[in-house]
């Protein structure tokens, strides 16, 4: 094991830890991945089943890699199937964080697409962030749909389920995910009065542009 990989499995803990203190996990629900080679075999680093954020350690996080290899302690999350298929149709994608956070939960629940009633929907790369439909945890069915919903943006409802976000960062994907689950929440609280109108697809498309060239940048 690699000082490179140590890095990314305390990286991993304190985000598992942080999604369960902003209550968009609870005790062993959700789980995440991080791109991670190891001996020249492309792979990841997954949160292991069962084990909730209070009692993960670095040296907990399993590594399976893509030729179908797993090493580690523990039996790695039984969502690993679509964190594979993710990271293996995205090579720009680093890292995928899958949440049962409430708001995104229950409009999954729904099985409604977060629409673009506000521009920050499109922080996930589209203009709408859909609902996948419904196929049992930890099935081919869910990691295929899941997979193909993520072929061009980085966010998705899964239907009765949560939500999954992903990033070239681990902070990236943490931020989408985050920021989902604040917009479910306002477009739920919006629904108890009315349906929201929507912005066009012109509006979207120049919030898409201009957060195409977002970002921290130095003054000239």
């Amino acid at each position: 094991m690699n000082g490179d990989e140590n890095t990314l499995r305390e990286q991993a803990v304190h985000a598992i830890r942080k999604l369960d203190a902003l209550g968009l996990n609870r005790s062993s629900t959700g789980n995440l991945s991080l791109r991670c080679a190891r001996g020249g075999v492309d792979g990841m680093l997954i949160t292991p089943t069962g084990m909730g954020a209070d009692d993960l350690r670095a040296q907990d996080m399993v590594w399976v890699g893509f030729d179908g290899i797993v090493q580690g302690d523990w039996l790695p999350s039984s969502e690993w199937h679509f964190h594979e298929a993710i990271l293996q149709r995205r090579a720009d994608l680093k890292a995928v964080v899958h949440t049962h956070s409430v708001n995104a939960t229950a409009l999954a629940c729904l099985e409604r697409e977060l629409p673009p009633f506000h521009y920050m929907v499109a922080v996930a790369g589209t203009a709408t962030i859909p609902c996948v439909p419904y196929h049992t945890f930890g099935s081919k069915a869910l990691s295929a749909a899941v997979a193909q919903a993520l072929s061009d943006r980085n966010a998705s409802l899964l239907a009765h389920h949560g939500l999954v976000a992903a990033g070239a960062t681990l902070a990236q994907a943490m931020k989408i995910a985050i920021e989902i689950e604040s917009l479910c929440e306002v477009y739920l609280k919006a629904l108890a009065v009315a349906e929201p109108s929507r912005l066009s697809a012109a509006q979207m498309a120049e919030v898409l542009h201009k957060f195409s060239r977002y970002g921290r940048s130095r003054r000239a």
